[in-house]
């Protein structure tokens, strides 16, 4: 018996999610997206500058000296390094979604705890597990948010999404200030801890689902294609399939780093990794450091606040206006920006400057080096296909601690040394440098076609 095709009708029509999300308009898209995801990055921002601005209260109350104090702010960035593998694992198991909210909760518990603490080992333990629950949750919004957009708006959704981090960083000075004099330094961990709790019932609400995990799960089907139609506005007809390219049903992702060391990835994967170190070691030495060096030189506390919080804005400026750029010239546009960075690091560290001076030169450092921080988060994900996004983003976010963990200890060698305050700039010139030099190369490996096959 010869066998007959089943009539057009019948055929089970098979619609791929991830085209339909190249249709969308991005503005529509990220206007969504955008807000939601910075309930999670702003938490991360506010929390480890907060530090920064709680240590002199800590030092004076309880004696700690700077070698102490660089182990606590340290103990935030080893946390993170860990959370940032371990909660990637738990989102593929249990969706993103689930885990995101899983650990903003656990975030907002453990900050209110830092407030009833008074031990050094106390402090050290909590703000070790605080960073752990902030480190799993950033590369999950990453991952989850450029599911939702269009390739080529990807590096400026993820600079947009960090925008709350530079939001977070820029307010935690303010409300430090404000706060402390009046209710102590446990009022800042009080607010940070309440706020986020808040967030985490916010995000039950409107968080959506990662689409590749729905992909992954025969359950999911559904659910993708309430998404599909949502976003397509338009009626599907009854037993079509939904599928989001590059994925297939039932599929497991392990979450070791040995695919991103697979072919032309071999390549690409330690030039993310060391360039992003270098940027987290200026980026986190600012962080938790930055107020102290300021007094160091000559601003008074309150001068100091208010710098470190323009210059969190002022990085903020430089991740819009590079985003774009990044969007349509590749990772070459990032090198240019540490490159620029490096005189003048060089410049504020041996010549002599006068306070005005200075503070504008650190506003356009925090142009330079904050602008290139926000690109490089954000153009790490375009390397790799779906299948491997979040576990690129996961291991580039949590091997990137390492400079979050490097920054502080640093900051601590160099302050106890005997140096001049204004040395530290020159010596920290040497992170730009290699920066600039990872950006090039991932420019010059794109513009052969090497990377372009990954994205």
């Amino acid at each position: 018996m010869i066998a007959t095709q089943p009539p057009l009708a019948a055929q089970t029509a098979i619609i791929d999610v991830a085209e339909i999300i190249e249709q969308q308009p991005p503005g529509r898209i990220l206007l969504r997206l955008v807000p939601i995801a910075w309930l999670v990055t702003f938490f991360d921002g506010f929390d480890m500058n907060s530090i920064a601005f709680v240590a002199p209260y800590l030092a004076s109350s309880y004696s700690f000296d700077k070698p102490a104090l660089s182990h606590i702010f340290a103990a935030g960035g080893a946390g993170t390094l860990l959370g940032g593998i371990l909660f990637g694992a738990l989102g593929d198991r249990i969706g993103r979604r689930r885990a995101i909210i899983a650990a903003t909760t656990l975030f907002g518990i453990l900050t209110l705890l830092m407030a009833a603490s008074d031990q050094f080992w106390e402090l050290l333990l909590l703000r070790f597990l605080n960073g752990f629950a902030l480190g799993g949750a950033l590369p999950l919004i990453w991952a989850l948010s450029v599911e939702y957009v269009p390739t080529a708006y990807r590096a400026t959704a993820v600079t947009l999404v960090m925008l709350g981090y530079g939001i977070g960083v820029s307010t935690a000075g303010p409300i430090s200030v404000a706060l402390i004099p009046h209710f102590g330094w446990q009022s800042v961990f009080v607010f940070g801890g309440v706020a986020s709790l808040i967030c985490a019932a916010v995000l039950l609400a409107v968080l959506p689902e990662s689409l590749r995990y729905l992909a992954t799960r025969a359950g999911g089907t559904q659910r993708l294609g309430d998404i599909a139609r949502r976003l397509s506005r338009h009626n599907h007809s009854a037993g079509t399939q939904y599928i989001f390219s590059g994925v297939v049903t039932g599929d497991r992702r392990s979450w070791g780093p040995a695919p991103l060391f697979e072919g032309q990835a071999r390549r690409i994967t330690p030039l993310l990794w060391l360039g992003y170190i270098a940027s987290s070691v200026t980026t986190f030495f600012f962080v938790t450091w930055g107020p102290t060096v300021f007094e160091a030189v000559g601003l008074s506390r309150t001068t100091a606040a208010w710098t470190m919080s323009l210059n969190s804005l002022a990085g903020a400026v430089g991740g819009i206006a590079l985003m774009r750029v990044t969007d349509r010239l590749g990772p070459i546009s990032l090198a240019f920006m540490p490159a620029a960075a490096v005189p003048l690091l060089l410049t504020v560290g041996f010549a002599h400057v006068s306070e005005t001076v200075f503070v504008i030169l650190m506003g356009v450092l925090a142009i330079l080096l904050g602008g290139s921080h926000y690109g490089i988060i954000s153009i790490s994900g375009t390397f790799y296909p779906t299948a491997h996004r979040a576990l690129g983003t996961g291991w580039m976010s949590g091997v990137g601690k390492v400079g979050s963990i490097l920054a502080p200890w640093l900051g601590g060698l160099l302050l106890t040394s005997g140096l001049a305050a204004p040395r530290v700039f020159a010596i920290l010139a040497f992170c730009p440098a290699i920066f600039a030099t990872c950006g090039f190369i991932l420019g010059r490996l794109e513009r052969t076609g090497l990377a372009r096959a990954a994205v």
